[in-house]
């Protein structure tokens, strides 16, 4: 499956059940909402995307979203990733070793490109005789947005 990038792209519900079908799994309304939740909202938390999902789908429950977030994620059709200091994350950007920028004062996540090009970007010291296949770096720091604010002059 292609890479994608986040709400760039912006697959349509077409294309969702299109690979559902191709998963072999049932195109239900749930998934689509959660999909497109995601999709939509990049980088969010299960409680994040109940909440953009039932916009759509109002009786969506969270039992319904957390199953549905982790059959997506095992079929490969999500991912789900976990910061330090959060709630498990999701994407639609899959297939690629794309690691995340996050922001330490408001939480901002943004994708960063594997620095090499290809997986694992990074080679470790010792591989303990295991195939290493990805590499998850998580940059953490202060965007440009917190770190402007906190120049600004202090309000009399």
């Amino acid at each position: 499956m292609e890479p994608t990038h986040g709400t760039g792209r912006g697959r349509s519900a077409q294309d969702w059940s299109s690979a559902l079908r191709e998963h072999g799994r049932r195109v239900t309304r749930q998934r689509l909402a959660v999909l497109d939740a995601v999709e939509r909202h990049p980088h969010s938390s299960a409680d994040a995307i109940l909440a953009s999902a039932r916009e759509d789908l109002p009786e969506l429950t969270p039992q319904s979203v957390y199953v549905v977030l982790g059959d997506l994620t095992d079929l490969g059709m999500l991912r789900r990733f976990e910061p330090p200091h959060s709630a498990a994350l999701y994407e639609t950007r899959v297939g690629d070793n794309h690691h995340h920028a996050i922001c330490s004062v408001c939480g901002r996540v943004e994708d960063v490109d594997c620095a090499v090009g290809h997986a694992p970007c990074l080679t470790p010291s010792d591989t303990h005789g295991m195939t290493i296949m990805i590499a998850d770096v998580t940059y953490v720091g202060i965007c440009s947005d917190c770190a402007a604010k906190a120049s600004e002059p202090a309000a009399p």
